[in-house]
């Protein structure tokens, strides 16, 4: 079975009709009758495969109307390098059609006038992003505020900023539908957020969100909007040179959505500011929170109002694990926190338990059998 129709048979991707399966394939690379992305970009039709040569595409910027579109890179990695290019003063892509997916491509260097470029521009319709990376732009991905809008990410990363105006992100996603993000890296942030969603219903599962030695982000995670978000099964790590104390924020923006729901439950997070910072910080005060099987490793508390749910959350010291010190933040065999999770059910429509576990430097792996201990990993 070929990767996407496993990670699809898995639920890390949505299930849609395949353009090949339709015969409808566009080959593009140096040597091909296709040479440039733009070329492919107004020569693609709705229900189409774009097969891309690996290499670098320089200044090959593209906007990308159709539906059930899929890009899909073939030998080796597909690098677009801006080199002061971008589409509608947007981003290296701009997408706008219902069902598209991009596989194997890295995004480089986007910066445009305004200072808000971005590697991919989702202007409307649905995305998919699978195994894609992003580098050395203003933001790595940047949305719309489009309520139909859906986007689902899967083992990519994103990677350093842009040293630009400070209004930038790794990911910023719009007031849209439903953000899924699942076995990703973010890290090496500057100034803006490493993680930043409007969306009505979050899925944040196994991915790791560290800001790295000399990362200078401000939150890891924020929801201004507040909506509905499950965190489940990630390592979370603020450095020494953060922007801002608070490592979590969850709607200090007012709430846009109707439900304002908050579920952080199998994390393990990690705070190295030296002066101690602020794991959690959420409004309004109404908002549903489940706080459970959770590790903290640093010096500050969990604060928490009274209405939360609030179960086998532990301070754990760096010794607990295998080898903090290299990241690898599994309990040692021996440890005393180990068994100690509790089942908390499940909260919409997802088991409130990993079924997976982050793999760096970008993935997530099965589990073998149900979680049993707090923390974002169970070996």
């Amino acid at each position: 079975m070929r990767r996407r129709e496993w990670l699809a048979t898995a639920g890390l991707l949505p299930l849609f009709t395949s353009a090949a399966q339709a015969g409808l394939v566009l080959k593009v690379g140096p040597r091909r009758a296709v040479k440039s992305l733009a070329a492919a970009a107004h020569q693609a039709r709705d229900g189409m495969r774009v097969e891309v040569d690996a290499g670098d595409y320089v200044a090959d910027v593209a906007t990308w109307p159709q539906h059930d579109l899929t890009l899909y890179a073939v030998g080796g990695r597909v690098r677009l390098i801006a080199a002061g290019a971008h589409a509608q003063g947007k981003g290296l892509f701009v997408m706008t059609g219902r069902r598209q997916r991009i596989e194997g491509f890295d995004f480089i260097g986007c910066t445009v006038p305004d200072r808000n470029g971005a590697g991919i521009r989702v202007e409307s319709g649905s995305l998919t992003l699978v195994d894609c990376g992003f580098r050395d732009n203003e933001n790595g991905v940047l949305t719309a505020n489009d309520d139909s809008i859906e986007l689902d990410i899967v083992d990519c990363d994103f990677g350093a900023i842009a040293l630009r105006s400070g209004l930038t992100h790794n990911l910023y996603v719009g007031a849209i539908r439903r953000l899924a993000v699942t076995g990703s890296y973010f890290h090496d942030g500057l100034l803006g957020h490493l993680l930043k969603s409007r969306a009505a219903v979050n899925h944040i599962l196994y991915n790791r969100l560290t800001d790295e030695i000399g990362g200078r982000a401000s939150y890891e995670l924020e929801f201004p909007n507040g909506g509905v978000a499950v965190v489940m099964g990630n390592l979370i790590m603020q450095s020494a040179t953060t922007e801002n104390p608070h490592v979590i924020s969850f709607g200090v923006e007012g709430a846009k959505w109707p439900k304002q729901a908050l579920y952080l439950v199998h994390n393990t997070l990690v705070d190295q500011l030296s002066s101690g910072g602020i794991w959690l910080r959420v409004t309004p005060s109404q908002t549903e929170v489940m706080l459970a099987n959770n590790l903290l490793v640093g010096s500050p508390k969990l604060a928490a109002e009274g209405h939360w749910t609030r179960r086998a959350n532990f301070t754990a010291d760096w010794d607990e694990f295998v080898r903090a010190a290299r990241d690898d933040f599994r309990l040692k065999p021996g440890s005393g926190l180990r068994g100690k999770a509790q089942d908390m059910g499940e909260a919409e429509g997802l088991r409130l338990g990993p079924s997976r576990e982050y793999k760096h430097p970008h993935g997530s792996v099965a589990l073998s059998g149900p979680a049993r201990h707090p923390g974002a990993f169970q070996a």
